[in-house]
């Protein structure tokens, strides 16, 4: 019970410490990782890291791909004349 007391204390302070912008995606992997972490043999702590990383690289390539997808539908309005 008391593993996944520290844990969420350490997600918590991690989480004040970063920027909004640097956060995204990392409180849902954390936690995933963090949970998963623990059953797989009481590394919570490395889990919730894990998972926060992949957090924000899964959140980093979505964003990207929302931005290449504005750039396609604005260029093929702006291509035919529209506005």
């Amino acid at each position: 019970m008391k593993s996944p007391l520290v844990l969420l204390a350490a997600v918590l302070i991690s989480l004040a410490a970063s920027s909004t912008a640097e956060a995204k995606g990392c409180i849902k992997g954390a936690i995933v990782g963090g949970v998963a972490g623990h059953y797989a043999g009481h590394h919570g702590m490395l889990g919730a890291a894990a998972g926060c990383l992949y957090g924000r690289h899964h959140a980093k390539e979505q964003q990207e791909q929302q931005e290449k997808q504005r750039q396609q539908q604005q260029s093929q309005v702006n291509g035919r004349g529209k506005l």
